[in-house]
């Protein structure tokens, strides 16, 4: 059974994540008696391989359902510019850059990308797709624009607009 659920977990995975491959850089224990353990990844983002996220989420090995519980941290980690900015999706929700199934039974950890423009940030939003214990799990991180070059792309076209007024 075990067996199972992890060959199944990685064909979703596997199918659900086209454009980023999540790899392990930790494994961490949560005792003796437990076959729970916090997963650590990292995975760069797809439209914006500058940015680099790290998430953990607890994996329990004898469970159909592993739970909700996860943590994201993103930080740039190369060059960011606003030729990658304007193809990502701009929209309020953003897009999904991340799926990882939880259970066999439709939870899912999503990571979601959104711009915010009038800060320009780039937010990352990590949640679960299903309630647990009456709460609907979720982690937020952001990127920060200031001192890229998308920053300075952006701040040559504001002023560009202004003087063109």
């Amino acid at each position: 059974m075990i067996h199972f659920k992890r060959v199944l977990a990685a064909g979703l995975v596997f199918t659900a994540l086209s454009a980023c491959s999540p790899k392990e850089v930790g494994d961490v224990s949560l005792g003796l008696f437990t076959t729970k353990d916090i997963k650590i990844q990292t995975f760069n983002d797809p439209a914006i391989p500058g940015v680099t996220c790290h998430i953990s989420h607890v994996e329990a090995d004898l469970s159909l359902a592993d739970p909700s519980d996860m943590s994201i941290a993103c930080r740039q980690t190369g060059e960011i510019t606003a030729a990658m900015l304007d193809k990502i999706d701009k929209s309020k929700s953003g897009e999904v850059i991340f799926t990882a199934s939880k259970s066999i039974l439709f939870k899912h950890l999503k990571i979601r990308r959104i711009f915010d423009a009038d800060n320009r940030t780039l937010v990352y939003l990590s949640y679960s797709t299903k309630e647990s214990a009456g709460s609907d799990k979720h982690s937020l991180t952001t990127v920060p624009l200031w001192g890229s070059q998308a920053w300075q792309e952006l701040e040559a076209q504001q002023q560009a607009a202004k003087a063109g007024k």
